[in-house]
């Protein structure tokens, strides 16, 4: 029986191998057209300052990365476009690593955004404490880090390094000790002789002011900069402003951007102190209480919610979000009818051959069971919206921001999903069969075993594909779901799940409506084998986002772990199911695909567990898209500033796993009249990726209203709230939407 309980009608052996060789062709080919892996051009090796300590003692370890000439890493905080290194400690029982401690990096300039890097050779101090009561002996330390490689790109990078330390009775310097003592002295000390006091100078908008941090002069020194610690919370960046005030006080002016609930009242990092000929920086880690110069709490947060999703903005007012969602009655409904305009989304499309299929069989079922399976599809769905309700619930609980398709921003979650879509694809071609395997009870119970089941898990895999996408009213309802406490996230997640099963449910409560299907018959198989070509695009889709997480190896492995597993399927199908005299050996065959696609493909060369992640480019590149649109990559420092410049901004938070951004996109954003009319408003366009997690863009999507992308506002000139577009989009509101900005309407 396969997998939508649809009776077997097998064309010739001929046009299954056609398609057989069809798929598989097309598997390799995304293979062999993948690009080679490219090697490391950092040396990684673990420092020890002892090579032999007592228990009590501490042994400084250094991570050191030797990069070559023209590379560079980034410091804890990278800046406005980077990633700081990570180190995750594998210590025995005994041993505890404490915090890194970080060499003063270089401050760079690119494009108007700002880094912090090191280069050539740098070292990350990490202090390991030997427990009081660790016996005498030999122990391993091991270490996985992971950086940014970067040049004009940059790429990823994980190592692993380890070093034996003894435990012994005496203390015992290593060859290394001189050298890291060295580094430890480029570590900013805590500022004790220094007075700082903080204070904000200028609000610029909602979320940005200007802050300013004063010290008192220091004989011989000037103020030179302030690098800011990284804080989930907020942002401090851009141009340093410096004026020496008057009793010889020294000040800086910063920009900090906040997305916290609040604005902070404490800031840390590392104040630089030059002198005049910029020759003997000094530099000291410093922590400030901010003054009361302006109301510490935040304003509130405002935006336009469109009455309909294919209603135009209807200026650039914004309304208080409590306001304009109209509470619990409006969201629940909004809820319901979002989940139910889901079906007609592309992401749900490829589930629409699986219910097709299971309906025409299901007509010459009795009323009773048709409606029993109805109803096993709706709880496939609820019971799907009940896990991502729980996780969202988790990850807040965690303190982190949940977002809608979050899962897609998860590596296993995007192998796995593609691994079984290609599965039902070469099932729906016929390459296999799923069935409920040999039982020994009669066929019926059989049936109606793989009947139930077939109709939950076409609910649960309908709600997985469902959630890359947004549909009008969804958008509004799941971003008021994410502020509410857990209760209300569970009530609002079932209210969407009822609405995207209510159509299956009601078909399948009134059977009449099923008499305009036609009957059984030959024609349902070749129906099947047509209906796999829509799962044959999710897979593609689902494989070229997958293959993103994996770094250069991402293109060929993701490829070759699809044509192991096609053809474990193939083999498995072909000699084990159809018959063969040597069944045992197809099925050693098809289970050594299968063990070569996991244990060397997955675990060894993508490393699926801790992947390398994105190849990333370096902050400022600019991106030109189709019709010759620029996209500048997004910040809230570079979208102030060209507002600051008199220029209409667009901002598009897309993924590349987000089909609805994709079309809106193609369809009304990079066209030409939407160019043209940038072009004559001096507007400036820039692209804020959410296919890998980004915190701010999460922070951007809760702040109005939205539960993910896509989301894309309009500024114009100045500090009014921006224009929110709804998440489908025409040409025609785009370019009202600019119309409006520029002040031309």
């Amino acid at each position: 029986m396969s997998l939508n309980n649809i009776p077997s009608y097998h064309p010739g052996e001929s046009m299954r191998h056609r398609i057989t060789g069809f798929v598989l062709a097309w598997l390799i080919l995304i293979g062999l057209g993948a690009n080679l892996t490219q090697a490391a051009e950092t040396k990684l090796s673990l420092l020890l300052d002892k090579i032999e300590a007592t228990p009590g003692e501490t042994v400084l370890a250094g991570i050191r990365l030797e990069l070559k000439e023209g590379w560079h890493t980034y410091w804890r905080y990278g800046g406005d476009a980077a990633q700081p290194p990570r180190i995750t400690w594998k210590l025995p029982p005994g041993i505890t690593a404490g915090n890194i401690r970080w060499p003063l990096p270089v401050k760079e300039e690119s494009s108007g955004l700002y880094s912090y890097a090191y280069h050539d050779d740098i070292v990350l101090l990490v202090p390991l404490t030997v427990g009081s009561d660790l016996k005498t002996g030999s122990i391993k330390l091991n270490a996985d880090v992971f950086w940014l490689e970067c040049k004009e790109s940059c790429i990823p990078r994980n190592g692993t390094v380890s070093r034996t330390l003894k435990i012994g009775a005496t203390d015992k310097s290593s060859p290394e000790a001189s050298s890291l003592a060295a580094w430890n002295n480029k570590v900013p000390p805590p500022a004790v002789d220094l007075k700082f006091k903080a204070d904000w100078s200028k609000s610029m908008a909602d979320d940005e002011r200007q802050l300013t941090i004063e010290l008192a002069e220091k004989q011989g020194f000037y103020f030179k900069d302030f690098y800011p610690f990284e804080n989930e919370d907020y942002e401090i960046g851009g141009k340093t402003t410096f004026e020496k005030a008057e009793g010889k006080s020294l000040s800086l002016t910063k920009t900090l951007l906040n997305w916290g609930e609040t604005w902070p009242g404490k800031i840390s990092g590392v104040a630089v102190l030059a002198k005049q000929t910029g020759e003997n920086t000094r530099a000291y880690e410093i922590s400030v209480t901010l003054g009361e110069g302006f109301e510490t709490e935040k304003a509130s947060t405002t935006l336009t919610i469109p009455a309909s999703g294919n209603a135009a903005p209807e200026g650039a007012e914004a309304t208080p979000v409590e306001e304009s969602r109209g509470g619990w009655p409006l969201m629940l409904l909004f809820a319901f009818v979002g989940g139910f305009i889901l079906n007609f989304m592309p992401c749900v499309l490829p589930v629409i051959s699986l219910k097709i299929l299971g309906f025409v069989h299901q007509s010459k079922e009795q009323p009773r069971r048709i409606f029993q399976l109805g109803l096993l599809y709706g709880v496939g769905v609820l019971f799907s919206f009940w896990i991502l309700a729980g996780l969202v619930i988790g990850v807040q609980s965690a303190g982190n921001l949940a977002n809608w398709g979050m899962q897609f921003q998860n590596p296993q979650f995007l192998v796995l999903m593609t691994l079984l879509v290609t599965l039902v694809a070469l099932n729906f071609f016929g390459v296999f069969e799923i069935t409920g395997g040999r039982l020994t009870s009669a066929a019926s119970n059989a049936a109606s075993r793989n009947g139930n089941m077939g109709a939950f898990f076409n609910g649960i895999l309908a709600t997985v594909l469902a959630t890359p996408c947004t549909a009008p009213f969804l958008g509004t309802a799941l971003g008021f779901a994410f502020t509410q406490p857990p209760a209300g996230i569970l009530i609002l997640f079932t209210a969407v799940a009822m609405g995207l099963a209510f159509p299956y449910i009601l078909l399948s409560w009134n059977p009449t409506w099923l008499g305009i299907l036609p009957k059984p018959g030959a024609w349902m198989e070749r129906f099947k084998v047509f209906m796999g070509f829509p799962m044959i695009g999710t897979a593609i889709w689902l494989y070229t986002i997958a293959r993103l997480h994996f770094g250069e190896k991402g293109d060929l492995w993701m490829g070759l772990l699809l044509v192991f597993v096609a053809m474990a399927a193939w083999v498995y199908g072909e000699f084990v199911q159809r018959g063969s005299s040597r069944k045992g050996l197809a099925l050693g065959v098809s289970a050594a695909c299968l063990l070569f696609a996991y244990g060397w493909i997955l675990e060894k060369e993508l490393n699926w567990r801790d992947p390398v992640g994105p190849v990333t480019t370096n902050a400022g590149n600019v991106s030109k898209g189709k019709n010759g649109i620029l996209w500048q990559p997004w910040s809230e420092e570079a979208v102030a500033t060209a507002r600051a410049e008199g220029k209409v901004v667009l901002v598009d938070f897309t993924a590349k796993w987000c089909a609805n951004c994709q079309i809106n996109k193609k369809t009304s954003i990079e066209i030409d009249k939407v160019h043209q009319k940038l072009k004559s408003i001096s507007g400036v366009t820039f692209k804020g990726d959410y296919t890998f997690y980004d915190s701010r863009i999460t922070a951007q999507l809760q702040k109005f209203g939205r539960s993910g992308v896509p989301l894309v506002l309009v500024y114009a000139p100045g500090a009014e709230p921006p224009i929110l577009l709804p998440e489908l989009l025409t040409p025609g509101i785009v370019l009202e939407a600019l119309e409006k900005a520029s002040g031309k309407s």
